[in-house]
């Protein structure tokens, strides 16, 4: 249970809501937004702790995408996507893409926050020299 505590909810939720959101812009007014959803899922990870929770919530988040994909929102199916078969693989599709912007959201907070350390330990050492 203590797992569950580690979560971030609202860069989850916030981050789900923006993805659909752009999908529902692209579809309603110009098609160029929709890869600008990839936001949302960049937000949900980057809320997250560690690799694995944001690579996990990333993928979480993308569900909302299944949705809208399912109901039309991406355009018309036709060919293998119309199989059973085509609708899984269109659905672990986009959760694997989901997983990867996440895990790209998770390590960038990582690798701001390991700049961030190493920019605060040179400062400190500039501070410490003789001053003449």
């Amino acid at each position: 249970m203590s797992k569950f505590v580690d979560i971030n909810m609202k860069a989850l939720v916030f981050g789900a809501a923006i993805a659909a959101a752009f999908i529902l812009f692209g579809w309603q007014i110009w098609d160029w937004l929709y890869p600008v959803s990839a936001i949302g899922l960049l937000y949900a990870g980057y809320g997250q702790k560690d690799l694995k929770t944001g690579t996990l919530m990333g993928a979480i988040a993308a569900t909302p995408i299944i949705i809208l994909t399912f109901q039309g929102y991406l355009g018309q199916f036709e060919g293998f996507f119309l199989t059973e078969t085509g609708m899984m693989a269109l659905t672990i599709l986009i959760l694997l893409v989901g997983a990867f912007i996440g895990f790209v959201g998770a390590y960038t907070k990582l690798s701001r926050q390991k700049a961030i350390a190493e920019y605060e330990k040179q400062q400190k050492k500039g501070k410490k020299k003789n001053k003449k």
